[in-house]
């Protein structure tokens, strides 16, 4: 089998009906959409009217809202550190940031920075530079002989 040579099972797909070309299509005059009226014109946008009735969207109280101000961290696991460590992927002497992380694939971007969950155990002597732990995760960091700089911490002590 070739690339070229890849195609549908027969009677897989079907033309689609061609709408308005004439009486004898069978789908000619009025096109399947009935007579005159507003949703036999072009440009319909009635989605959400119910005739009239108050709509959903109007019923239901407003609830909540968004923080502008919310941070967005990558949150990452000592078990992905480790299994990382153990793979080759990233190198355990070297400090561990959120361009390292990236660059081993364990992040696909970095947002507003990384945080270090404690989930599994890390072996590796490592030291970290991110912008945030969680205090089983510093513990388990530093049982291990590692080290971490929190970088938020430092941008908040600056205010």
């Amino acid at each position: 089998m070739k690339l070229n040579e890849i195609k549908d099972n027969e009677g897989s797909s079907k033309n689609r009906k061609r709408l308005g070309r004439g009486i004898g299509s069978g789908k000619g005059k009025t096109g399947g959409r009935g007579v005159k009226g507003q949703k036999a014109r072009s440009g319909v946008a009635i989605n959400g009217f119910e005739g009239g009735q108050m709509p959903i969207y109007r019923r239901l109280p407003k609830r909540g809202f968004t923080n502008i101000f919310s941070s967005d961290f990558n949150v990452v696991s000592l078990e992905r550190v480790q299994k990382a460590i153990d793979a080759g992927k990233l190198d355990g002497k070297a400090t561990v940031d959120a361009a390292a992380l990236k660059a081993a694939g364990i992040i696909r971007r970095i947002k507003d920075g990384v945080r270090i969950l404690a989930d599994g155990e890390l072996k590796a002597k490592v030291a970290f530079e991110v912008a945030g732990a969680s205090k089983p995760a510093i513990e388990k960091i530093e049982k291990a002989g590692g080290s971490i700089k929190l970088l938020v911490a430092a941008a908040e002590a600056a205010e």
